[in-house]
């Protein structure tokens, strides 16, 4: 667990957190190609693919690159953006038969302090996933970036039928794995409390939101909820590897702007050329009947 004080000199003006981090192989796969990054202020799930040891290489990469960014107290889009530009390079650098089609998701969350208030800010690329507690709000904030997200969208695909369809694992955006890598961005005002969770497919994959939910609730601390998930998604058959971060906020600066948001609280201001919002990018309000998207 991670406990790192506003009081300590190197973090003044951040976001003090407590956080946590667990992968399992899971029961099927012979190796777990998740890497996990649980460094204040970044936090992160990259689950690999590829061929051999390809996806365990490329979601390596990833990490190494956005460690870089832990030394400092906080972190700016445009810092997150090249580090994701930095890892997409040394993947398609990777050269031998066993990293051929070498690729990995990437979900992050990180803390940034912009005008003396404290924000999560979250990256998505892939079908690895972000969710937000907040309070009475519970929201999965990331959008995958796969085939049945788009049937979905495009209203010929149910919740339901996304969880048995034939190209529920496809993705349709990745790190060093075709020609679209571009990532979604959102900021979202920090608030004490808060409950922040990455996750590769190998948990959203077994465990519906409202189990994901009611554990995200538990009084238990972050490592007992990150055990909690995991286990459940063990018991529900564990088919992919399963990884999960738990970012609790302990003490935020300042206060939340006054700007109203849509979905639950993620803003983009209106100063800041990296945030530009696209309606397909706003955080997803949970289903109906609570199930996978």
């Amino acid at each position: 667990m991670t406990d790192r004080s506003l009081s300590d000199p190197d973090l003044h003006g951040t976001i003090r957190v407590v956080s946590s981090a667990v992968t399992h192989v899971g029961h099927v796969r012979a190796t777990n190609e998740d890497s996990l990054l649980d460094v204040p202020p970044i936090f992160l799930v990259a689950d690999g693919m590829g061929g051999h040891n390809a996806g365990e290489v490329a979601s390596a990469i990833a990490v190494e690159e956005f460690e870089k960014l832990t030394i400092q107290e906080n972190v700016t889009v445009e810092q997150l953006g090249d580090a994701l530009r930095s890892a997409a390079v040394r993947i398609g650098e990777l050269g031998g038969e066993s990293t051929l089609g070498a690729g990995t998701t990437v979900a992050a969350v990180a803390t940034m302090v912009l005008d003396g208030v404290g924000y999560w800010v979250v990256l998505n690329l892939g079908d690895s996933r972000v969710y937000r507690l907040s309070g009475e709000i519970f929201e999965q904030v990331s959008v995958d970036h796969s085939v049945v997200q788009e049937l979905m969208d495009r209203g010929d695909l149910t919740a339901e039928q996304a969880k048995v369809h034939p190209y529920r694992h496809m993705v349709t955006r990745a790190l060093g794995a075709g020609p679209e890598s571009d990532p979604d961005y959102w900021l979202i005002p920090a608030e004490t409390g808060d409950r922040m969770l990455i996750c590769s497919d190998g948990l959203t994959g077994e465990v519906d939101d409202e189990a994901i939910e009611r554990l995200l609730r538990s009084p238990a601390d972050v490592r007992t909820v990150c055990e909690d998930l995991v286990t459940r998604a063990l018991d529900g058959g564990g088919h992919d590897n399963v990884s999960v971060v738990v970012v609790e906020a302990v003490e935020v600066v300042g206060q939340p702007l006054a700007a109203e948001s849509t979905a639950g609280g993620a803003i983009t201001p209106a100063e800041d050329p990296e945030f530009e919002i696209d309606e397909d990018t706003l955080p997803r309000g949970l289903p109906e009947d609570g199930g996978a998207r």
